[in-house]
């Protein structure tokens, strides 16, 4: 990656990322979410392909490659961007379904325990706690008045939970399995196998509704170039400069990024228990990962 675009790299992967929060609230007036996600992983996995070809990359996976690519494609796009989408389209705030699945290393951090053999400090503890406690408070905005009810579709909140759980499994997945795997061509696989899967789901529940608009055209292009392709792309090449410490610090900037964004462009407002909840989360994933875990002795 060249010098200064290696400097700009992870300021511009947060912004792209967590335009995919905003995207996915930008587009669903203008079609059915699994209708629009199958369309969108259709183009990309053409894509990807196409450039794997060009780049002379390998195009044919192993079966244990395949099967990596599958599971990956199943927990990281359908499970996690479908579920994001989905809940998007149920009501859930594009400030908050970013919060929630941005919890997701911490929750890798615990799972890292049993199956990486990995300890947990006293401190990552106690920002387990905040964060839990943060994300209480955004949810209930209206908490300090004795209101314990939420605003938020309970349905959407549980998706975006299913969503956080679906990219927590597939990082794990892709850290034991897809390490030697093509980018280009694993990642291809990803889309198409995905696309397949949105194919049946928009077929089974949904009336495929698309209003094919400018606003709509504009809306696919930004999510599959920046996103599908952009960020991807921006990812694997800090990764191959080494910069995997910064780019998952910056993770926790999406959010924040996130809901600026939709301040502007949706009039969307977290009240001030709100921004203190999202200010607790953010403390609590701080603490969770400001340290590096230490292996378990054999």
């Amino acid at each position: 990656m060249p010098l200064k675009l290696e400097k700009y790299a992870p300021a511009l992967f947060v912004f792209l990322w967590s335009t995919g929060f905003v995207g996915a609230k930008y587009i669903v007036p203008y079609a059915d979410p699994f209708t629009f996600l199958t369309i969108r992983y259709v183009i990309a996995a053409t894509i990807l392909i196409a450039i794997a070809a060009i780049l002379k990359q390998p195009l044919r996976l192993t079966r244990d490659q395949v099967k990596a690519s599958i599971a990956v494609g199943l927990l990281l796009h359908v499970i996690y961007i479908g579920g994001v989408f989905y809940a998007v389209s149920l009501g859930v705030s594009a400030g908050i379904s970013a919060v929630i699945v941005s919890i997701q290393p911490v929750l890798v951090s615990i799972l890292a325990v049993p199956l990486l053999g990995e300890r947990i400090r006293w401190t990552q503890v106690i920002g387990l706690f905040l964060g839990v406690a943060g994300i209480a408070l955004l949810l209930l905005p209206k908490v300090f008045q004795g209101d314990y009810s939420s605003s938020i579709s309970e349905v959407g909140i549980i998706i975006c939970v299913i969503a956080l759980l679906g990219t927590s499994a597939g990082y794990l997945v892709q850290k034991k399995f897809g390490s030697d795997i093509p980018f280009l061509t694993g990642t291809g696989m990803q889309y198409a196998v995905s696309a397949s899967a949105f194919a049946v789901l928009s077929a089974l529940t949904e009336d495929q509704r698309i209003e094919w608009s400018p606003a709509f055209f504009f809306g696919l292009a930004w999510i599959v170039f920046m996103l599908s392709i952009g960020s991807i792309v921006l990812l694997y090449g800090m990764l191959r400069a080494g910069s995997a410490s910064k780019v998952s610090s910056l993770y926790y900037l999406v959010p924040p990024v996130a809901a600026i964004q939709a301040y502007f462009l949706f009039d969307e407002v977290i009240p001030p228990v709100g921004i203190l909840g999202m200010a607790l989360a953010g403390l609590g994933v701080v603490l969770v990962m400001r340290q590096g875990v230490e292996k378990t002795p054999a």
